[in-house]
């Protein structure tokens, strides 16, 4: 029987576990995780301080109780040093692992942005459990000062549940406005607004160039000469895909993992799934692709070859200060912005010369509009007859 190695024990790893036993409850699965394998939300990273939660109190269920639910054994705080395709075997500090399909669901890394001075060690980032243990230790109580670079969605999402609590919160950025990469200015700045309201400061289309230790505290310097003054730095400037033991033994990788609708990367033995992969063009690094590409990918490792279909999956921003949901149209679509507004929120629809809906962006009064909205999307990606 087909022996199946995951690496990576995210909601990639464990979500394409749970339904390979869906369909196969022998087929023997191993995975390979370099933490300690606990389960939990991530999305939850950016909203447990608002719900006081420290890091224990976000862990759904340990790896032993993973194990035993899903059928499955699993080694922690196991590093993989190389894959070895050709014998088909996994080489970790621990050891080797042979097998019959691999998975990649290796995740992504924080970028870390170039700056220098002699506190840059003291950045924190935010991208697992470990992380949010360390950042719940490191954080002052409120109204403590806390420098977020990076007015992206993982920044405005931290930034939210820092407000909520009672910090003082500090944006920088050299983007224009927030969220610049998802969003239509007239929604951005109406976050900016609400986020401002709540006591948020915005050093927009500056970047910090120098951190420096100042008394208890760190002294940023912006590319204006200017500086702020905070008890905290927490870089949130994103994420890229995990694809280094990938390109290491010979796979294609562009944007992520390179990989087609089976989930299959350039070896017809290896899988990519969730934020390290590119799925015929596409790197989707939210719930729903993962979701969706795990069920198809189950159903091939137990004998039911299945292409993944991407189904219109709009992202819900984690900024309660003014909620928004965007499904951003496909790069490769011809269209315009049509926007709105009123008091309580935006409503801006990407349209084609014809008209016909291709994404949308809504905000504060019109999540209402949501679901309707979904419905009248074309699929990212549709069944192929």
């Amino acid at each position: 029987m087909d022996r199946v190695l995951i690496l990576g024990s995210g909601l990639a790893g464990y979500t394409l576990a749970r339904e390979i036993r869906v369909h196969d409850q022998g087929l023997p699965l191993h995975m390979v995780t370099a933490d300690a394998g606990d389960f939990y939300s991530k999305p939850m990273l950016s909203t447990g301080l608002q719900n006081g939660k420290q890091a224990e109190a976000l862990v759904n269920a340990s790896a032993r109780e993973m194990a035993d639910t899903h059928g499955l054994s699993i080694e922690t705080d196991c590093r993989v040093t190389r894959i070895d395709r050709q014998a088909r075997r996994v080489i970790t500090d621990a050891g080797e692992r042979q097998y019959d399909n691999l998975i990649l669901a290796l995740g992504a890394h924080p970028i870390i942005p170039a700056m220098r001075g002699d506190a840059i060690e003291q950045r924190i980032t935010i991208n697992s459990l470990y992380d949010y243990a360390g950042f719940r230790r490191r954080l002052p109580p409120p109204p403590a000062h806390i420098a977020i670079i990076g007015p992206g969605l993982i920044g405005c999402e931290f930034a939210n549940d820092l407000l909520l609590s009672g910090y003082r919160v500090t944006l920088i950025g050299p983007d224009p406005y927030p969220i610049s990469g998802l969003l239509p200015a007239l929604t951005a700045k109406a976050l900016q607004h609400s986020m401002q309201q709540a006591g948020a400061e915005w050093r927009l289309q500056q970047t910090a160039s120098i951190m420096e230790q100042d008394g208890a505290g760190y002294r940023l310097i912006l590319t204006d000469a200017t500086s702020v003054s905070c008890d905290l730095v927490l870089s949130a400037v994103g994420l890229y895909p995990d694809t280094g033991l990938a390109e290491a033994c010979g796979l294609e990788v562009a944007r992520g993992v390179v990989a087609n609708r089976m989930l299959q990367t350039s070896d017809e033995k290896i899988y990519a799934l969730g934020d390290c992969a590119e799925v015929s063009g596409y790197n989707l690094p939210y719930v729903m692709p993962i979701m969706h590409g795990a069920r198809a990918l189950a159903k091939t490792l137990t004998g039911d070859p299945t292409e993944v279909v991407y189904p219109a999956m709009p992202v819900i921003i984690k900024t309660p200060l003014h909620p928004i949901a965007v499904a951003p149209p496909d790069r490769k679509v011809q269209g315009s912005w049509l926007c709105d507004e009123n008091r309580e929120g935006t409503r801006c629809l990407y349209r084609d010369q014809s008209g016909n809906l291709l994404g949308f962006v809504i905000s504060g009064g019109f999540m209402a509009e949501r679901q309707a909205l979904t419905k009248a999307l074309p699929p990212i990606m549709a069944a192929r007859a």
